[in-house]
């Protein structure tokens, strides 16, 4: 077979690499990869400093968490307080809680999901943005991504050479 022929039709040579012409698509691709993943840390760095609220008890607890879904503020009214009961109060607290982490990790959807096409939070390999994302770093769900294999920190230079099957 010569360098012109195809294995499976797909304009992909038979020898493996790039079609004619793919290293032009290549970079284009990577351009997109580079300017989605300035929107997605763009999003994450707001949602970080974003803050939710749930309540329990038609409002006597109020809980606020933070875009990561960390615990930063709690309201408790005094109305909700009983010495005698403080098995209720404690339910409240933990379904307080629990609404707000609910509310951070639909907002978290609803933000990233559109910039992941679908994918959400979780299809970046992160479960959403716990971990760094909470403590406002850049790892939480970009994690997964990475710098795309050392190709968006080279500027969108192909990475060539032995190790690389088919761009060697």
């Amino acid at each position: 077979m010569s360098n012109s022929q195809t294995s499976a039709g797909d304009g992909t040579p038979a020898g493996g690499g790039l079609p004619a012409g793919g290293g032009a698509h290549l970079g284009q691709i990577l351009q997109q990869a580079q300017k989605m993943q300035a929107a997605l840390l763009s999003a994450q760095e707001e949602l970080a400093s974003a803050r939710v609220d749930g309540t329990a008890g038609g409002g006597l607890v109020r809980a606020t968490v933070n875009g990561g879904g960390e615990l930063v503020d709690l309201t408790i009214s005094p109305e909700a307080v009983d010495p005698e009961d403080t098995e209720t109060l404690a339910d409240l607290i933990l379904a307080a809680v629990r609404d707000a982490t609910t509310n951070a990790h639909r907002l978290a959807a609803e933000r990233m999901g559109s910039l992941t096409g679908g994918l959400g939070a979780s299809g970046l390999g992160a479960g959403g943005l716990g971990g760094a994302a909470a403590a406002g770093g850049a790892g939480g769900a970009l994690g997964g991504l990475g710098d795309l294999g050392g190709l968006l920190a080279g500027g969108g230079a192909v990475p060539r050479g032995p190790g690389r099957p088919g761009l060697g």
